[in-house]
């Protein structure tokens, strides 16, 4: 008996959940190899507490990768796993060189802007499919992230100088 048939999920629609989870999954690992090298290249005033909170958010990364990635095999698919296939499908690129912690802050806010927008996708087609257990672990990263995104924006509103 097949998994998703175990599950009482339909295969049409899940295969549209597991599509958007693919997309996150190479999202959220651009977005972790980001991170690293703001934390590597961060300077400045905002030296350690950028370099902390990066440290942070991207061990963070890295949980939410193996979560999506797990989540993935249990409804059936593999998901990837080549950093080549990864760069051709996430709406997230590379940012090279950033060492600036306001330049660090612009790209992190614009990168949650683009996952958050996908996860919202992810709730929509995984209510529509009845993949309750998605929804959750979705709306518990966004919940996160939304804390995130305020207080990141709090510190971009600074008008003191670096």
């Amino acid at each position: 008996m097949k998994t998703l048939e175990i599950l009482g999920l339909d295969e049409k629609k899940v295969e549209k959940v597991v599509n958007n989870l693919s997309i996150l999954l190479a999202d959220l690992q651009v977005y972790y190899t980001n991170l690293r090298g703001l934390h590597w290249d961060v300077k400045g005033q905002n030296f350690f507490t950028m370099h902390s909170k990066y440290e942070e958010l991207y061990n963070d990364a890295a949980e939410k990768v193996d979560e999506v990635a797990e989540r993935i095999l249990q409804l059936g698919a593999t998901p990837e796993s080549r950093f080549s296939n990864y760069l051709k499908v996430s709406e997230i690129k590379e940012a090279g060189t950033v060492s600036c912690a306001m330049e660090g802050l612009d790209l992190l806010l614009s990168t949650y802007k683009t996952i958050i927008t996908r996860e919202r996708e992810i709730i929509e087609l995984a209510t529509d499919a009845k993949d309750d257990t998605t929804v959750s672990l979705i709306s518990d990263f966004l919940k996160d992230q939304e804390k995130t995104v305020w207080m990141l924006a709090a510190v971009r509103s600074n008008s003191c100088s670096e």
